[in-house]
């Protein structure tokens, strides 16, 4: 697969010197066939904006979406070299299976700070984790893109889009909007809410705190410590990123992480945790938040947004989530029990992190990359990351005094399936790379000017974050003195140069992770439930049984971040 890789990519370079790079108005116009891993819906005909990218660019798409399990299409697709599309979007298995196989070409052919300046400046804050080396020929390459993750400016949070401890706004106003920072404060708040409000108005029991354990979704029973601890999510380990080496340890079996299981183990025995949480799937937990009767979990918001859409539409605003950056208070963990030198310091949210390997790739059957890479690189100028992203002024998005603005039903258009059909190019714009974050430089769209400050993304512009709130939240805001949900934690802390390390694959020791995994899916609820005075006896029993794997996972990840920070200094 190299080898013809090798020949192929051969081939598109003596093209390349060909045809001029950027798009010759009397190029001919091109159809290029594209598969976006994941379902959706094709544009219509009359789509505006694949329109103004067939007038500019000259190419049209022939788009075919993910049908079935993704794994087994990208596979089958890879089997043939011969007859793969233009464009490969592979979403999650975009490295396990079209990387892998060959099949994409090395962008870096085409990708460079003279050629392509905007592609360059776009990537360069983060190229050194964006561009990798071959394993068999040690060339720099580059297959992708990311897609997401590039932001211009500081980081922007309007709110919490990952790992929080939730819990219904309805709760914080009956308390009076009373900041709550440490895990006690979080349960006391609960506890005293159901005891004075044991119902709702419909005569339904309320449920504290909910986990869920399903499958991979343990990661609501098994994370929180870390957070506890003051670190933003690595997944399974603590890493101190303050020591030389990048000390790395599993925290699941550590001392600092008793206090917590002991003290679900106490909310259990007082009822505010349901046993019926420890068999309940994904979709029975999801039905559970719709009706507004869980006052309180800890999960990542985008787990349950269908949980939030339901209480929306039926206006139960009170009962929709606010998500917390709780942490351990100081008398929580004996000093003997913290890591040597570790301080807490709340740490939610995260540095942003590309989308690595996430997005567009270009076939090795693709007979013109070059246009490819030039579409992109025009899509990153500003008027047209503004189309893209705002579609056209006057029409969907306008201009007051510098700002970018929406109505609500232009804002309402957005989410609309059928008008995306017509009105936005969704699935290109979804895969390429985009300008995201603040607008760094004042840009003019005709006789007005946006002026530096605003948001790429309307999704991200203030004016519409507050302003197209339902009145409940912005009423809610007003009381703690915020603007957005995002106030409730610290700004981001800085992303650390392995970047998260729940991302490493962790196939090399497959099952010693495995048995990591299923000891705490089998044994954590036993703890979390055991009869007053069992407690201690089945937490040292779990930490036991789960030593073993803990100690080959915490080595294995030590060494993988290593390698990370090593190739991220260029080392």
């Amino acid at each position: 697969m190299r080898k013809l890789l090798s020949v192929l990519l051969m081939l598109c370079l003596l093209g390349s010197l060909l045809v001029p790079f950027a798009v010759a108005e009397d190029q001919e116009p091109i159809t290029l066939t594209y598969f976006y891993g994941a379902p959706g819906d094709q544009p219509y005909p009359d789509n505006k904006i694949y329109k103004k990218i067939e007038e500019e660019f000259g190419i049209t798409f022939e788009m075919e979406f993910l049908a079935g399990d993704l794994d087994e299409k990208l596979g089958m697709m890879c089997q043939d070299p011969d007859d793969l599309p233009d464009l490969f979007d592979g979403g999650n298995s975009a490295d396990k299976i079209l990387i892998s196989s060959g099949v994409l070409i090395n962008l870096l052919d085409y990708v460079n700070p003279e050629d392509t300046p905007n592609i360059w400046a776009h990537i360069e804050p983060q190229k050194n984790r964006i561009i990798t080396k071959d394993e068999d020929t040690g060339e720099d390459v580059m297959y992708i893109i990311p897609n997401y993750g590039l932001g211009e400016g500081d980081q922007i949070v309007n709110s919490v889009n990952g790992p929080a401890f939730f819990i219904q706004k309805q709760v914080l106003a009956w308390a009076g909007y009373p900041q709550i920072k440490t895990l006690d404060e979080y349960f006391d708040l609960i506890e005293a809410f159901i005891a004075e409000n044991p119902t709702n108005e419909d005569g339904t029991p309320y449920i504290g705190f909910d986990i869920l354990t399903e499958d991979w979704r343990r990661f609501c029973m098994i994370n929180p410590v870390q957070h506890l601890m003051g670190r933003p999510n690595d997944g399974e380990v603590l890493v101190d990123i303050n020591s030389e080496d990048y000390a790395t340890t599993t925290f699941i079996n550590q001392p600092y992480a008793k206090p917590y299981y002991k003290k679900l183990n106490e909310e259990f025995q007082k009822g505010i945790i349901s046993p019926d949480t420890f068999v309940m799937t994904y979709d029975q937990y999801i039905a559970q938040l719709s009706t507004g009767i869980v006052l309180g979990m800890f999960d990542q918001t985008w787990d349950f947004g269908d949980a939030t859409n339901a209480l929306l539409t039926d206006k139960k605003y009170a009962n929709t989530y606010v998500a917390l950056g709780l942490i351990y208070d100081e008398d929580d963990v004996p000093a003997e029990d913290m890591p040597e030198g570790w301080t807490i310091e709340e740490h939610y949210v995260n540095g942003s992190l590309p989308n690595l390997d996430r997005g567009a790739g270009i076939s090795v059957s693709c007979k013109c990359p070059e246009r490819i890479i030039a579409m992109w690189e025009r899509m990153l100028d500003p008027d047209w990351a503004l189309l893209l992203n705002w579609g056209v002024e006057g029409e969907d998005y306008s201009i007051e005094d510098g700002r970018l603005i929406m109505t609500t039903e232009q804002n309402a258009n957005t989410q609309d399936i059928e008008w995306q059909r017509h009105n936005k190019a969704q699935a290109i714009w979804n895969s390429s790379p985009k300008r995201q974050g603040y607008i760094m430089e004042d840009i003019q769209v005709g006789d007005q000017v946006v002026t530096a400050g605003n948001c790429w993304e309307p999704g991200s512009q203030p004016e519409i974050v507050f302003g197209l709130m339902n009145d409940y939240d912005k009423e809610f805001l007003s009381a703690y003195g915020y603007s957005k949900f995002g106030d409730f934690v610290n700004p981001p802390i800085e992303l650390a140069p392995y970047g998260e390390a729940w991302q490493i694959d962790k196939s090399p020791i497959e099952k010693d992770y495995n048995d990591f995994l299923n000891i705490q899916d089998t044994q954590l609820p036993q703890v979390i439930m055991a009869p007053e005075g069992e407690f201690d006896a089945k937490w040292d029993a779990f930490v036991e049984a789960i030593n073993p794997s803990c100690e080959v996972y915490s080595n294995f990840m030590h060494e993988e971040i290593l390698k990370l920070v090593a190739a991220y200094y260029g080392e």
